[in-house]
Formats: structure tokens, sequence, C-alpha cells
């Protein structure tokens, strides 16, 4: 549809301008790579702290991730008072193509980048695990 005859792109564009193109809660981008003997996730997770993230395998080829976060803005100016709560969560699911070894799977999270290690294995197991991110 050419732009002038879409009515609803002037009103989208202008949402986009005053959100900054952000949404407020959505979907985490990763890339995961083979490195042979195991399996390397990264996902861009800027503006959390390390405690805001979590990381678990569900099972030994579905690694989950999510983060959340909440702040709060108060502000005072003669008689008014403004109090502004935000809360913004992402999350993503990866599915596998190989298991990978629950138990020697780590996490490390630095500058906004949360990297993922997950050594393959040759038998699955049917437990869910926790990782926890260093």
């Amino acid at each position: 549809m050419a732009r002038g005859t879409d009515p609803f792109g002037d009103i989208e564009e202008l949402i986009d301008v005053m959100t900054g193109g952000l949404e407020a809660g959505g979907e985490v981008p990763v890339d995961v790579a083979d490195a042979g003997d195991e399996f390397v996730v990264v996902a861009d997770l800027p503006g959390y702290d390390r405690e805001d993230v979590q990381v678990q395998l569900t099972d030994a080829t579905t690694l989950s991730l999510s983060a959340r976060r909440e702040t709060e803005t108060v502000e005072e100016a003669d008689r008014y008072v403004s109090r502004e709560r935000t809360s913004q969560s992402v999350s993503r699911s990866v599915g596998l193509p190989e298991p990978v070894v629950e138990s020697e799977a780590s996490a490390t999270y630095e500058n906004g980048v949360l990297t993922v290690t997950l050594p393959k294995q040759t038998t699955e197991s049917d437990s869910g695990t926790d990782i926890p991110v260093n």
C-alpha cells in the first residue's frame, strides 16, 4: 500500500517516534552457535541487572531466557507530585538441535550480554535444570 493511502501509517510512525521504537516487552534476540562439542547462546539484554536475568533448561533441548525489571520515578514540583512506575520484561525459548549436558551448562552476564555455554550430550535427561548466572 502506498504511503499516502495508508491511514494508519502516520499514526504508527508517530507512536514509534514517541516510544523511541521500543516495546514495553517482547522477545529476546539470540545467536546460537555450534562450537563442535557445545552450543553457545548469546543474548543482548542491555539495562538489566544480573539478578533480573533468569536462565533455565526446561529439558535437554530447550533453553528458556527471561529478564524483568521494574523502576519507579517520583518527582515533586510545587503542589504536584508525579509518580511513575514502569515494568519491562522480555523472554525467549530456544530450541537446540541436539541434547545438552544439563549439569555442565554455564552462563555469564557482562555489560548487558548474556552468554550461555551448553556442552552436547549423547543421552537425554528428562529433568529441567536452573542455570546460575555469574
